[in-house]
């Protein structure tokens, strides 16, 4: 479906991404199909922590950690110079569903920037609008993203923009490895 923008262009809306983290290959599957080997995945009551190389133009390693009782993923994708961000996490909004073996997740467009000590950015609310039209999401699961990305810029209000002191406050402790030497 085409959706129209308040300027009127036209913008192609796409149905929710989709992956899937297979723990016993070792594998993440990406919401275009590409099957990822992964570095290390650590399953804690709470979560799931995965970090794997990347062969994208613009960062060759991400870390992740799945949420599901906060319906997020926080990640640090670890740029290349020449594609630096000012942000220090990217929080995606969604569904994250934990298995023994595999874990899935289906994101919901909304998407928080985090800039540690300083503030956020809550991004691509006109995609989840557009896909709420193209009927890719029903009322409910949409007000549900809402209201996710409500309690974690709440969160991280309280904890000066911290993802870390958040999550660490509701007993979920983040603890980020870094991109292997």
């Amino acid at each position: 479906m085409v959706a129209h923008t308040s300027a009127g262009a036209h913008t192609v809306v796409h149905a929710p991404k989709h992956e899937t983290f297979d723990l016993v290959a070792k594998t993440n599957v990406d919401p275009k199909g590409f099957v990822r080997v992964v570095d290390e995945y650590r399953v804690e009551p709470w979560g799931l922590y995965m970090a794997r190389p990347s062969d994208h133009a613009h960062f060759d390693y991400l870390e992740s950690w799945l949420l599901p009782a906060l319906g997020l993923r926080a990640s640090v994708f670890h740029y290349l110079p020449a594609h630096a961000r000012d942000q220090d996490y990217y929080v995606d909004i969604g569904e994250y569903t934990a298995g023994a073996t595999r874990w899935t997740s289906v994101d919901h467009y909304l998407d928080l920037s985090v800039r540690t000590g300083r503030d956020y950015d809550l991004l691509d609310v006109d995609e989840l609008f557009d896909a709420r039209v193209a009927h890719h999401l029903d009322t409910p699961t949409a007000e549900l993203a809402l209201a996710r990305s409500i309690t974690a810029i709440e969160g991280l209000t309280r904890h000066d923009y911290d993802l870390n002191a958040w999550l660490a406050s509701l007993g979920m402790p983040t603890e980020w490895n870094g991109k292997p030497s």
